[in-house]
Formats: C-alpha cells, structure tokens, sequence
C-alpha cells in the first residue's frame, strides 16, 4: 500500500461551519471568531458536512444578508485564504475591529480571499489539516493564478 500524496507542508486545510464559511467566501467575513490564535499563512478554507451545520447563526441579519442568494456547500472547500494574525478580543479598547467581531477569544484575521468557481469535495478535519495532493491540484486548476503566489508548487 502507498502513503497517501499531500499538498506542500505549508499549506493546511481549515473547516469552518456553514453559513460562515459562505460569509468569508462570498461576502467580506474577514474576521474568523476562535477560543485559540492561529498561526499566520495560507489556508484551504473548508465548509463542514452539512449535520454541523450552525442554525442559529442563520437567525443573524447580517448573516442573512451576507448569504442571500448564495448557495451554501458542505463537505467541500470553497476558496484559498490568508490569516494575517490573530489578537484577543478582550484586549481591545472600546470599539470592535470588525462587525463579525465576537467579544470573548481571538479574532483571527483574514485576507486575500481567492474563491473557487467550483466547491471541490473533500472530508476536511478539526484542526489545521494536511491537504490531500488531488485536492490541491483541483484548485490550482481552478485558481492558476495562484501559481505565482506559491512559487513552492511550479516544480
């Protein structure tokens, strides 16, 4: 049997619930709210299966809005993605640094959000995640442009 094949060790996959990972792929979610930082660098972003699906938050207006019109996807990654740091809502003075802020943890910062024309399928994990190669390879097809980004993958 042969050790499965993963993208660059630098690259992670990161499932967040939907409807947020819509709201960070579509519509301007450049906050992501988490009890712990994460580390800075390019991410998959990956919507989970559709039972971990958070309802409640479809009960936000903002959320509403953001998602009107857009189909949300499951078990699937939807775009590629930056975090640019984290830093600990409770240590910020008066206002919030964004409207998808939640007070209580760590705000990670996102960027240079490239999202997919086509959901590509795959199972994702707690945690950053080791990116299977077939699925790296499906969104370079997608996203060529990428490829001057990540010099590490034109060999």
């Amino acid at each position: 049997m042969t050790a499965p094949l993963y993208a660059p060790d630098w690259l992670r996959g990161i499932t967040v619930k939907e409807p947020w990972g819509t709201c960070i792929a579509r519509g301007g979610k450049r906050v992501e709210n988490r009890p712990k930082p994460w580390a800075p660098g390019w991410r998959l972003l990956h919507c989970g299966a559709e039972k971990s699906m958070d309802r409640a938050a479809l009960r936000d207006p903002l959320v509403a809005h953001t998602i009107r019109g857009h189909q949300l996807q499951f078990s699937a990654v939807l775009a590629v993605m930056r975090i640019t740091g984290s830093h600990d809502s409770r240590t910020e003075a008066g206002e919030s640094c964004s409207e998808w802020a939640q007070r209580d943890g760590f705000h990670v910062d996102l960027d240079d959000v490239h999202v997919l024309p086509l959901p590509v399928p795959c199972p994702g994990a707690l945690g950053p995640w080791r990116v299977p190669r077939p699925v790296f390879e499906q969104v370079l097809l997608q996203l060529p442009h990428l490829n001057t980004l990540f010099p590490e993958t034109s060999s």
